[in-house]
């Protein structure tokens, strides 16, 4: 299947060409199998291709570029965004709030010291607002109105990195293949789920991001311009988003972008938002399924 090209403003018919080249290494991530050779993988993966999903471009809103993206979410209608603060990057801050998309800038409800924490994945829940650290095995709970802090929270993973919820549970990753219910009140683990691609079981499969979306989860995988939609029941990664014409739009733009990572769905009008780190722009796509 082609995925559908849309050509977004600043991208040009010769730049859709180069959209062709920018070298994304999805064929090893999907593909590849733990302890075979490429060589004897690739003749059982070819008939295994992931399907890609068509999407159609729709609109793009200003975005903060010193915004070190760690998470999108739609919460009572409004866009929310975690950030996170790289050392290296003393612009960056660790908060989250409210995205006003006529300017890019957020209204920041909740910021964390950068020096003790550095901020990740966010999702709403039962009225509150979780949010992940990254390395410090910490999150904390706030009112999703007040946005006053209720409590903090350990997580079993070394890292923190996506959050999302299916409407019971949390769903974190933690940078690996792993994706780990947790109970929103105890915080105790309900089960992982180890997500295959290909009938192969990846261990350098670097789940991000992470949107659920009727029923499936849709991770950005780290260091590129994919998204994977993954089946709970099975853990397979069952269709992928290549969005690098989204990604070279948001560099020509601004020479400061990085990776692809934040996905956010407006279940009420059927929305999907996505941007990236230091990008110039937020993109909303409608998906074909």
């Amino acid at each position: 299947m082609l995925a559908v090209i849309v050509t977004p403003p600043g991208l040009t018919n010769g730049s859709m060409a180069i959209r062709q080249i920018i070298p994304v290494l999805i064929s090893f991530i999907f593909l590849g199998c733990n302890g075979h050779s490429e060589k004897s993988n690739s003749s059982k993966a070819s008939s295994k291709r992931i399907p890609i999903i068509d999407y159609e471009y729709i609109n793009s809103y200003p975005h903060n570029t010193t915004s070190y993206t760690e998470g999108l979410l739609i919460h009572n209608g409004k866009l929310f965004e975690s950030t996170g603060s790289p050392s290296e990057l003393p612009q960056t801050r660790s908060l989250f709030g409210i995205v006003d998309l006529k300017t890019g800038i957020i209204d920041t409800k909740v910021e964390l010291d950068k020096a003790k924490y550095f901020g990740e994945g966010i999702a709403s829940l039962n009225g509150k607002i979780f949010q992940l650290t990254y390395k410090t095995k910490v999150g904390f709970v706030y009112d999703a109105i007040s946005y006053t802090k209720l409590a903090e929270f350990t997580f079993p993973s070394d890292e923190g990195w996506g959050l999302t919820s299916d409407g019971k549970s949390l769903i974190m990753s933690d940078g690996t293949n792993v994706l780990t219910y947790l109970d929103p009140n105890t915080f105790q683990i309900i089960k992982t789920i180890s997500v295959t691609a290909s009938g192969y079981l990846i261990n350098n499969l670097k789940l991000n991001e992470l949107e659920y979306i009727k029923g499936y989860i849709y991770a950005n995988i780290w260091t590129t311009n994919v998204i994977a939609k993954i089946d709970l029941l099975q853990g397979k990664v069952i269709g992928k988003l290549e969005l690098n014409s989204l990604a070279y739009a948001a560099r020509k733009e601004s020479l400061g972008s990085l990776e692809m990572n934040g996905i956010a769905y407006d279940s009420i009008s059927d929305r999907v938002f996505v941007t990236g780190k230091l990008w110039p722009k937020i993109y909303q796509i409608k998906l074909s399924h």
